[in-house]
């Protein structure tokens, strides 16, 4: 009757190893299922977002405000034209200001470091009086009429230019502000600065001052 006992307990010792070991293979199984569902969706939003990307790079053309199609902000291409008023309701067109070297600040008063640099900004802009240089800052994202009053505090003598759509902003890259953009008298952009600078140095100035020659 031991020997007997013993029997059954190893046939039900053995049954039970083996309903555990298939759960542990159909839990194994289940998880390989969920991990490979998970790839799936991981990799299908891969896909998805390296397809954006490819489009936010290389799409190439946005829609600006009347102008039809023009293409996105490049170095060494022509800058993308614009139109905007300031708080008197003069338009500015960018394209009308070819002959002129042009910077394009765009700001807001929310953003301390723009308004740091608005100084330098303005000692640059008076520095530049006897050539043929504009400088326009665009209000982002905030009030045009509160930030022309700040700008009119400080002894601003560039104009303030009203909130660009989004199409604008895209069509400039815009990031962040500040962002400035330097083109030269044939409308070529030449350079773009992200961030704060002081346009009143040595430095700063001498690369506006080179844009001059550039032209053909």
């Amino acid at each position: 009757m031991i020997s007997d006992y013993k029997s059954r307990v190893s046939i039900e010792s053995y049954g039970m190893l083996s309903i555990e070991k298939r759960l542990s293979t159909v839990a194994q199984q289940e998880v390989r299922v969920e991990i490979m569902g998970l790839m799936k969706r991981f990799n299908a939003l891969l896909l998805f977002l390296l397809m954006v990307l490819f489009l936010f790079l290389f799409a190439g053309c946005e829609n600006i405000g009347g102008f039809g199609k023009v293409q996105r902000m490049e170095i060494g291409k022509s800058a993308p034209d614009f139109v905007l008023q300031d708080t008197s309701g003069k338009d500015w067109e960018l394209s009308s200001l070819k002959g002129k070297v042009v910077l394009v600040n765009f700001w807001a008063t929310w953003c301390k470091p723009c308004r740091d640099e608005m100084g330098s900004m303005e000692a640059l802009n008076k520095a530049m009086g006897d050539k043929p240089f504009q400088m326009l800052s665009i209000v982002f994202n905030d009030d045009l009429d509160m930030a022309d009053s700040f700008a009119k505090r400080l002894g601003a003598t560039f104009p303030v230019l009203g909130n660009p759509g989004e199409e604008l902003t895209q069509a400039y890259m815009i990031t962040g502000v500040p962002e400035t953009f330097l083109i030269d008298a044939d409308s070529i952009l030449r350079h773009k600065f992200i961030g704060p600078y002081d346009w009143n140095s040595p430095e700063m100035r001498n690369i506006v001052l080179e844009l001059f020659n550039t032209s053909k």
